[in-house]
């Protein structure tokens, strides 16, 4: 692993294809969905201009990790 990619690293999540492309954010959680069986779901939301809306998703929550996890991954 690189330096620079040590460091894109540290602000989003990224997947490695078989094909060797590196994808990002959105795209990489899109690539995700699609290898654990929701290619479908995957393949519509990679059209544009939805795959904008995903990264702007991935985006919010990734800034706001602290506060989404506070409400959502709360113990009982």
């Amino acid at each position: 692993m690189t330096d620079e990619l040590a460091r894109r690293c540290a602000t989003a999540v990224h997947v490695l294809t078989p094909q060797g492309e590196v994808l990002a954010a959105g795209r990489a959680s899109l690539c995700v969905l699609s290898l654990i069986g929701y290619a479908r779901l995957a393949r519509v939301w990679s059209i544009p201009p939805l795959v904008w809306c995903v990264e702007l998703g991935y985006w919010l929550v990734a800034r706001h990790r602290r506060f989404f996890s506070r409400f959502l991954f709360r113990s009982p």
